[in-house]
């Protein structure tokens, strides 16, 4: 699988400026300086990075986070990996120094997975249909139409049930899940070309729909009547432009975020599925934190998690205006379409019985999570 595309680099002079500052003082410190606004002050580069060597050498533990997007992509699609890197070293007063790897510099999608399974790095962010090979009990995010909106979503994530079933068998792979959060719901995105917007499953028909590995999304499409090909993420602008794919569904920040403005030419929001990701560490390099600092741990964790669901909506108007300008149209199926989707491949029909045994355990642990998918949580998320 190649590489997933990192989300678009600031802009020269912008971006040669940031890499400048990166080869004299540290990529860490070329973050810290774009994002606290202060790239171009050689003082306050040179003070940045003076406070980051220092903190790196008065930490007692280093932890190596690495993502897939670059430092400043939250503004479009709501990933706050600095923000948890501020969260975690304050509010350990230091103890803990969070070394930041944005933008798919130590891996992407499996190779990434493998490495915080592994312990080469210490955590980062994985998307849950990415991760479902490693831990395919989160594959069940993927039945559609029973926690796709991102309320839903939150309430699931953060409730006993989800951590009492699934928690444990995602530790059992090696993983610490730090914490969850959506994008926002996946949507049906057409090329350029196609020539019709999707409102309803028959307007799938034969399409040729570009999926993640995810085996519940490829039967999600098959029930809608399209043809589902797994293709590479990194293949697939090409595959949309050449019209080996004819459609994709991520959420809107992250067809902004990973350039397809040029390529698409229509997004339908079905709210079917979470387009989710999950902050994960090390289990083992976890467990060898002291017991004080394993819950600082989690409330820093829990912190950035707020801070994630409250920047769905910013993240997304951002990306709306962004798309809406460059010509994209938008369409929300009405109450008659949306029960169309339901009745041909809603939770409810038969065909996901057998994933719901398989992933869950039993039907009856799955209704134990749908019922907290619709029992409001801790954290409200804006529409």
């Amino acid at each position: 699988m190649k590489a997933r595309q990192a989300a678009p680099q600031p802009r020269s002079p912008e971006r040669r400026r940031f890499f400048e500052v990166a080869s004299r003082y540290g990529f860490t410190t070329a973050v810290v300086a774009l994002t606290g606004g202060f790239l171009w002050s050689e003082p306050e580069v040179a003070y940045a990075a003076a406070d980051e060597s220092a903190k790196m050498k008065a930490a007692k533990f280093t932890m190596i986070f690495a993502t897939e997007y670059k430092e400043d992509a939250y503004h479009f699609y709501p990933i706050m990996q600095t923000q948890f890197k501020a969260n975690l070293e304050s509010m350990s007063k230091g103890a803990v120094y969070v070394k930041l790897h944005p933008a798919g510099q130590l891996g992407v999608g499996g190779a990434l997975a493998q490495k915080i399974q592994g312990g080469t790095i210490q955590g980062g962010s994985l998307s849950l249909s990415n991760f479902s090979p490693f831990a395919p009990v989160v594959d069940l995010i993927n039945i559609p139409f029973w926690c796709g909106q991102n309320q839903q979503f939150a309430n699931l994530v953060t409730s006993s049930a989800w951590n009492d079933e699934i928690t444990p068998k995602v530790t059992a792979k090696g993983y610490k899940p730090m914490f969850y959060f959506n994008i926002d719901p996946r949507t049906v995105a057409v090329r350029k070309g196609f020539g019709k917007i999707v409102k309803t499953p028959a307007d799938m028909k034969g399409m040729k729909m570009r999926v993640p590995s995810s085996k519940l999304l490829q039967q999600f499409y098959r029930m809608a009547g399209a043809n589902p090909t797994v293709v590479a993420w990194g293949e697939t602008p090409t595959a949309l432009k050449q019209g080996v794919a004819d459609g994709l569904d991520p959420s809107i920040g992250a067809l902004y975020a990973f350039g397809f403005i040029d390529i698409i030419e229509a997004i339908t929001m079905v709210e079917s599925v979470p387009d989710a990701q999950m902050f994960a560490a090390n289990q083992r390099w976890f467990a060898s934190l002291p017991a004080a600092l394993q819950k600082t741990f989690d409330e820093a964790s829990a912190k950035t998690q707020a801070e994630s669901f409250a920047q769905i909506a910013v993240a997304r108007k951002n990306s709306i205006d962004a798309l809406s300008k460059a010509g994209i149209k938008f369409y929300k199926p009405t109450a008659a379409e949306h029960k169309q989707w339901l009745d041909a491949c809603g939770e409810p029909r038969p065909e996901w019985e057998p994933f719901k045994k398989e992933l869950a355990g039993s039907v009856a642990t799955f209704d134990k999570l749908k019922a907290a998918a619709n029992t409001k949580g801790s954290i409200t998320v804006a529409s």
